[in-house]
């Protein structure tokens, strides 16, 4: 049964999300007898207000509180108000994800020492090994239930035809490294039934086939007596004792009614917007710059992927949105291989949309016959969408707007994003690589489509060794702050080229497992 804790309990450790991270780290915790008190900034849905509907969805679960687009990124035209696509909810993106639960590879840990002096870019090495982060990233493999790995040993998710045509044209073109580790059940597993292959993945999956907080983590952390969720609860601020030290969070209710939440722990898991925004909101005088940002890199090195999609129109029937959303996976191109032209590597991710999404993100804001006539083929395409390592630059960067406040006067955030030349040639190769991949099984036309807003945020709140290099060390702990950690994709020091959740959860996993031991030896 969840529990309620008084506002003046400093004994709590306050986490601020409730996503992958949030989530995760509420459970981990709670197991250990900590007791948690979880803000969440959106409302609690359930499964019953899942709708099998992308607009619908979209309009349900996003965050669209305003935010600009700046930069020479493709979405200060296309998206100027929506540079992210992430959710604003109990569970935040664990929601609205594709599933797809990928491993960083060894080297992406150690960016800096395997690429060297990157001109243009602020490339570091985590402090924290492959090595290292294994162990975790089974227990998250087998928590999540990520079918197809020995960790949760559940069988792989079976073939759709959306599978079934990239895998042969990518095996044709030579490609061998095709996978598809998908974090929804292939089996009953967790309490939770096995996917139907209903599609709709991204917008909430109606069974809870698909991993997510919303139903899994979250209401195990309540059934321990060790925590509480409040939802619409936006914090606004951290605030800290004459020492420095996090003594509590500000945050505003549904009503916009405020409340001083006492902790002895604080951990903001807010996503790679919300987190640095809530660091660089709770400057005072004794912290002028933020929270947590002697280095100045609070808010600095944001990525979010390198990333590229096309339609393909094959010469027949493909109904890619009939079953689970990811198709194959080719992740030949992952590997570093500076001799194609550009550092890092890129995976080519079938993902399904609907024909709602394929309107509108094939030519934003375009329409005439290049359109309509693509459409009229909806059932004979498949889709990629390009996932690469984006190098971090410090002026990629998330500030604050110096004039405009939101709805609870606190300044909106400003999401500056400029492509590194790398980006510009991972690109073109992914494409190339997925048009040569198409034509390889009769591919009648080929459209390359813009990127979409944001759905994988990482960076500005990073890990480092030393201090002066980022936010946060190798157990999200700020640097400055002994009782103030990040707990999300934020403190990512690279991005590689694998989605973030698996290795969000991996890192929660982690640091719930040094906060508890530092809270028994009294360190915390």
């Amino acid at each position: 049964m969840s529990k309620t804790f008084s506002k003046d309990d400093n004994s709590v450790v306050v986490i601020v999300g409730s996503g992958a991270g949030g989530g995760t780290l509420a459970d981990e915790l709670t197991r250990q007898g900590v007791d948690v008190v979880i803000l969440e900034a959106g409302k609690h849905h359930t499964q019953e207000d899942f709708e099998n509907d992308e607009w619908a969805m979209f309009a349900k679960i996003s965050w669209l509180d305003k935010r600009i687009s700046a930069g020479g990124w493709h979405h200060t035209e296309t998206y100027p108000n929506l540079p992210a696509w992430i959710v604003k909810g109990v569970g935040g993106s664990t929601m609205h994800w594709s599933g797809l639960a990928l491993r960083f590879m060894a080297h992406e840990f150690k960016t800096r020492t395997t690429y060297g002096h990157v001109p243009g870019a602020n490339v570091l090495d985590w402090p924290i090994s492959y090595e290292e982060l294994a162990p975790y990233y089974e227990i998250a493999e087998r928590k999540m239930g990520v079918a197809g790995t020995k960790a949760s040993g559940l069988p792989p998710m079976p073939p759709n035809n959306h599978y079934k045509v990239i895998e042969a044209g990518a095996r044709k073109i030579g490609y061998k490294d095709i996978v598809r580790p998908v974090a929804s059940n292939t089996r009953p597993n967790d309490g939770r039934p096995a996917c139907q292959q209903i599609g709709y993945c991204m917008q909430g999956c109606k069974i809870g086939a698909k991993w997510s907080t919303l139903y899994s983590e979250i209401p195990r952390a309540m059934k321990t007596g060790h925590a509480e969720l409040r939802p619409q609860s936006m914090v606004l601020r951290i605030e800290h004792d004459k020492s420095g030290k996090a003594t509590g969070v500000l945050y505003a209710d549904k009503d916009g009614k405020q409340h001083l939440q006492k902790a002895r722990v604080v951990c903001v898991a807010g996503n790679s917007i919300e987190s640095p925004r809530l660091l660089l909101n709770s400057a005072s005088s004794m912290f002028p710059n933020g929270l947590a940002n002697s280095s100045g890199q609070v808010g600095r090195n944001y990525m979010n992927h390198t990333t590229a999609a096309a339609l393909t129109i094959n010469p027949g029937p493909v109904y890619m949105y009939r079953g689970f959303d990811i198709a194959a996976v080719v992740s030949d191109e992952v590997p570093n291989n500076p001799d194609r032209g550009f550092l890092g590597g890129y995976h080519l991710e079938g993902l399904a949309l609907h024909l709602p999404f394929a309107a509108a993100f094939m030519k934003p804001g375009g329409w005439g016959r290049e359109v309509s006539s693509a459409l009229e083929k909806f059932d004979h395409m498949s889709c990629v969408w390009v996932c690469g390592e984006d190098l971090a630059q410090e002026e990629n960067s998330i500030t604050l707007h110096p004039t405009e406040r939101d709805q609870h006067g606190l300044p909106i955030p400003i999401v500056t994003k400029t492509d590194h030349t790398n980006d510009a040639v991972m690109r073109r190769h992914g494409l190339a690589q997925w048009r040569k991949l198409s034509e390889a099984v009769g591919a009648t036309r080929v459209i390359d489509m813009p990127p979409y807003p944001a759905s994988h945020n990482m960076g500005t709140n990073r890990m480092s060794e030393k201090a002066r290099d980022g936010v946060v060390n190798k157990w999200g702990q700020t640097h400055d702050i002994k009782n103030l950690f990040v707990s999300d994709g934020s403190q990512f020091t690279s991005s590689g080229a694998a989605n973030p959740t698996l290795t969000i959860v991996a890192l929660a996993i982690r640091q719930a497992e040094y906060i508890a031991g530092a809270m028994r030896r009294r360190e915390l």
